[in-house]
């Protein structure tokens, strides 16, 4: 067995001390507002990176250069890049209108005391779209408190709605950060991720569904108040999602949805030809935080790797976890604590991706299963923790429109990250899967 060295990993006990250190420190001890994103994600991992390259003397400067190099290089790490650039180019394209689209066409065919469960549907059909939960929340969280205050359901039960179906989309989208994160890290498919983590997250919403009718369908709702729709501006997202499902290349699925996003929107006159533009650089620009935060993980995780740092973790998780069960338990686990620590499943996913291979291999679990496991174990700790983005935007989004909701308000309505966690163990541990040949 190779020596590990768990002085390799002081870089990354570097980022969490001074990203959750400080991030605590303002979130609940200096009372500010969205504390945690206050903090630059981005300096915080260049600080951790000056850690690893201070480390191992033996190592030229020059030669701890190369090895980021060729970290940064690899060709998973590009493909993650530009694909995320190119989503949200998409996403600057197709704008809010399309959402809003979704949710009030939904809520005109169906009775209001059913008006959660459209909510829950809705959230999970722009999170697929569009690739992002926080995202989704933004543009279906208000929609959430006037379906709350029309119809007389709790606040935080709509938002708990809202939240469980971005979760949903956010696991199990073509163009989610954290599925390109997850399949380029692992080096699969994402059709073949998909099919794998689609049988875990059905049962999950198909349990939520039940529990959010069971609670609302006896409740006698008042009817919500609609606003306009237009359907035509919803194809873009359904050709990325039916262009993803029969596996066409992911950059050839973004550009039929950008394509077909621009000649709508203009064709309706939903934008000037010059805003369009504009919206695609702003879309891009997006991406720019995750984007550097994949190139700085992907240079300090080759110096860890190179210094001994992940062999030290994978001799320790031999000795914890024995099977090929607990092996991937253990993989959802490690997931999962960097999800707590950066309240980021993208960079949890990326931070946990080289031990995760690696743990791949030594467990013989497929890419496919792999990729699934880490992009579900995320969606799940992100979907819950009190002061994960989502969160903070939705019961930042009820201040805004009156209605004072705790994260602890809400917690307890957030039905699908839990039934997804029951789902995932099920998967794990009685879903039996073929050895790799």
């Amino acid at each position: 067995m190779q020596k590990g060295n768990w002085k390799a990993l002081l870089p990354i006990a570097v980022f969490l001390v001074m990203y959750l250190g400080l991030g605590i420190l303002f979130e609940y001890v200096l009372m500010i507002p969205m504390g945690f994103y206050n903090i630059p994600i981005v300096v915080s991992f260049l600080t951790a990176l000056l850690v690893a390259c201070l480390q191992n003397r033996s190592l030229s400067f020059d030669q701890k250069l190369q090895l980021m190099a060729r970290g940064v290089g690899d060709k998973n790490i590009i493909t993650m890049i530009l694909i995320f650039m190119t989503a949200g180019i998409f996403v600057g394209v197709v704008g809010r209108s399309s959402a809003e689209s979704v949710a009030y066409f939904l809520l005109s065919l169906i009775p209001a005391r059913y008006a959660v469960i459209v909510l829950f549907l809705v959230s999970c059909f722009v999170s697929i779209a569009m690739g992002t939960s926080v995202g989704t929340i933004t543009l279906i969280t208000p929609i959430g408190i006037a379906v709350a205050n029309g119809s007389g359901f709790d606040v935080a039960l709509c938002i708990g709605a809202v939240m469980s179906g971005a979760m949903f989309g956010d696991n199990l989208s073509f163009i989610s950060d954290t599925t390109i994160a997850a399949c380029n890290g692992q080096g699969c498919q994402m059709k073949d991720k998909f099919r794998a983590n689609f049988g875990i997250a059905l049962p999950a919403a198909l349990v939520t569904l039940v529990i959010l009718f069971l609670r609302t369908a006896q409740t006698d709702a008042a009817s919500v108040i609609m606003k306009e729709y237009n359907l035509i501006q919803i194809i873009p997202y359904l050709l990325v999602l039916t262009g993803g499902i029969i596996g066409i290349n992911v950059f050839v699925v973004l550009l039929i949805g950008i394509l077909s996003g621009s000649l709508i929107m203009l064709a309706t006159g939903s934008v000037e030809a010059t805003a369009l533009l504009g919206n695609m650089g702003s879309g891009a620009a997006g991406m720019y935080e995750t984007t550097m935060v994949a190139i700085l993980v992907s240079a300090i995780c080759a110096l860890i790797q190179e210094y001994g740092g992940f062999t030290a973790l994978l001799n320790l998780t031999r000795q914890v976890f024995k099977t090929r069960n607990s092996g991937k338990l253990g993989m959802g686990l490690l997931v999962g604590a960097m999800d707590i620590a950066t309240a980021n499943n993208t960079v949890a996913i990326v931070m946990a991706n080289p031990i995760a291979r690696e743990m791949a291999e030594e467990y013989d679990i497929s890419p496919k299963n792999a990729a699934s496991i880490l992009d579900t174990f995320s969606c799940i700790f992100q979907g819950v923790i009190p002061y994960g983005a989502q969160m903070l935007v939705a019961i930042s989004a009820a201040a805004e429109l009156g209605h004072e909701v705790s994260a602890f308000d809400v917690m307890p309505n957030l039905y699908y990250p839990y039934m997804l966690l029951v789902s995932s163990l099920v998967f794990i541990f009685f879903v039996p899967e073929k050895k790799r040949a």
